[in-house]
């Protein structure tokens, strides 16, 4: 049995693509990563995924649906109410902070990622110790 964690990643920028693709993949190692380019189809993309994601990043500003509406659309499934998500965003003021937290996300890392203390913040998550790393 394979125990790394299965990780879904919505994001419409290109290069945060490729960052978090050389970080989950070249430097993490991880077999199971699945990057959406945009949320179009989403719920049907979702449902496809085989295996299911163990942590999910959503990119809050995508289109057509924004991470909040994924977010929402994922809580209403049975199998993602206790998955982690979290929320990747360059938009760290407070008031988003206090939106993300309110809309219940799990977790938020700011974009860009910081790609020495990310593989810590995944295992950390994954262990149920939520991170809010706006720095």
């Amino acid at each position: 049995m394979n125990d790394q964690p299965s990780i879904l990643y919505v994001e419409d920028d290109a290069q945060s693509r490729r960052i978090m693709q050389l970080t989950l993949v070249g430097r993490m190692k991880l077999s199971h990563v699945t990057i959406f380019e945009d949320s179009s189809d989403f719920l049907e993309h979702v449902k496809a995924l085989d295996p299911k994601p163990d942590l999910i990043f959503l990119d809050i500003h995508v289109r057509p649906y924004d991470g909040f509406e994924m977010l929402k659309m994922l809580r209403e499934i049975d199998a993602y109410k206790t998955v982690p998500i979290v929320a990747l965003t360059a938009s760290v003021m407070n008031e988003e902070v206090f939106k993300l937290r309110t809309a219940g996300f799990d977790a938020c890392i700011s974009k860009p990622i910081d790609i020495t203390s990310f593989p810590v913040n995944i295992q950390n998550i994954l262990a149920g110790q939520f991170a809010w790393n706006v720095s």
